[in-house]
């Protein structure tokens, strides 16, 4: 019988991260001021986040990192996660192609997520913190960082998108269940949200409102700290536990991965599965192709532009090199609301620029029929986010079914969706619809940003 799980013994997992920053052939530019424009540094970035989290963030030398014991102890309650062979996905599809996913869903709260929570819960507790704040989206993240904040004894605040907190009321609960505070953003409880709300009463939500409240909660109270789920280069390293993983377990089967995939929305779970594989290309002269699937609605890495942004709508975090639709832009209601974000991460829009990687956008109707038939055939419901991967995962296939081209393609089931199953319903009884941003908007929304 062929095996089709693939897991490490606890002596095999990683004892560190890896850093690609150390290996890119052009570095990430660095995030700066917005007023003085000059290049932030660590003591600049850590009256907002832990200061190890800065250092790493801005660390361009290491390639690996170690992790420290008290993270790992909590890694081995649900590390390694497996990595599986999708022999039934593959005979549904016809495909000669050989079909892997690294099955983070199985993680504590259902998502890729915990990985950077747990870190940076322990550093803010290292240096003192009693309090951590943070925005989130579909809440996958902020149900991590809920747990983490619990789990190292800190006080958690959670800022969650309006429209993902009506659609996904229970990722809400998971949060408070925690002990974390979680309100609707934009909210009245800041000035950013107050300014938002005025501005426009009916305003959604997006990452980016949540991001502005939550660092201004971060700023004005006492002994807290801002956690971020994705985006900056700290969380990759920490996500690199995926693809280091990935990396063994795929020797265990015997293949080398010919295309990576994963969802994308501020990249934390792309560069997780992804970059360990690509130091590979930069360092070894392999050719993996590496694609990050984005929605078709929020198209920042497929129609944005590389400019210098604002990671908020009100302005309130340094300015990054990033692909951006410009950071007042108003994603549409979509159920994958982790991808809901303007903006690329730093080390993403860079490898993008050198030709490393590239995206593709998927309408959000093919993501959830490739959810439905990821879930009839290998038997677990995706979440809406990682059903992106799914299809541009399918769409390979089927180029190989069209050549006869024996590709093995691996991506990162991110997490899953038994949480989401009011989107499925709507997908099912047919309310749901594809939307797409024209070229006026997108050009609209970047008058926004600044000139650098």
């Amino acid at each position: 019988m062929k095996q089709k799980k693939f897991m490490l013994e606890e002596s095999e997992l990683p004892k560190q991260w890896y850093n690609i920053q150390a290996d890119m052939p052009n570095k990430p530019l660095p995030p700066i001021h917005p007023a003085t424009k000059q290049p932030l540094g660590v003591d600049d970035l850590a009256h907002i986040f832990p200061r190890e989290c800065c250092v790493q963030e801005l660390d361009q030398e290491h390639p690996f990192i170690d992790i420290p014991e008290p993270v790992l102890e909590k890694y081995r309650y649900y590390r390694s996660t497996p990595l599986v062979r999708a022999y039934a996905l593959e005979e549904a599809l016809g495909t000669p192609a050989h079909i892997y996913f690294k099955n983070e869903s199985v993680n504590p709260l259902g998502s890729h997520k915990i990985n950077s929570a747990l870190p940076q819960c322990y550093y803010a507790k290292e240096e003192g913190t009693t309090n951590v704040t943070t925005e989130t989206g579909a809440g996958q993240w902020g149900a991590a960082l809920s747990y983490a904040a619990s789990v190292f004894g800190l006080e958690a605040a959670v800022y969650q998108v309006k429209i993902s907190m009506q659609q996904k009321p229970y990722r809400s609960s998971i949060m408070r269940t925690f002990g974390a505070a979680v309100t609707g953003s934009p909210s009245m409880s800041t000035r950013a949200g107050k300014d938002i709300i005025t501005r426009d009463p009916r305003h959604p939500g997006s990452l980016g409102t949540a991001i502005s409240e939550a660092v201004e909660l971060a700023t004005t109270t006492p002994n807290c700290k801002y956690t971020l789920g994705s985006v900056l280069n700290h969380v990759a390293i920490h996500q690199s536990i995926i693809g280091l993983e990935a990396e063994k377990q795929m020797q265990k089967a015997g293949e080398y991965p010919d295309v990576v995939i994963a969802c994308f929305g501020g990249g934390s779970n792309f560069g997780g599965i992804a970059f360990p594989f690509m130091r590979h290309n930069i360092l070894d002269g392999k050719t993996t192709e590496f694609i990050a699937a984005e929605p078709e609605s929020c198209p920042k890495l497929t129609r944005g532009e590389f400019r210098y942004d604002f990671g908020d709508e009100a302005g309130y975090t340094p300015l990054l090199p990033m692909y951006t639709l410009g950071h007042a832009f108003k994603p549409a209601n979509i159920h994958a609301g982790g991808l809901r974000y303007h903006g690329a991460g730093m080390i993403v829009s860079q490898l993008i620029k050198d030709g490393l990687m590239h995206g593709v956008d998927i309408p959000q109707l093919e993501t959830f029929e490739a959810g439905l038939l990821f879930a009839r055939t290998e038997g677990i419901i995706p979440a809406p986010e990682s059903s992106h991967a799914i299809a541009a995962t399918i769409r390979e296939a089927l180029k190989c079914k069209e050549t006869g081209e024996e590709k093995v393609i691996l991506f990162n089931l991110s997490g899953h969706g038994l949480i989401d199953m009011s989107a499925y319903e709507q997908y099912l009884n047919g309310d749901l619809m594809n939307y797409k941003i024209t070229d006026d908007d997108i050009k609209k929304n970047l008058e926004s940003v600044p000139e650098v």
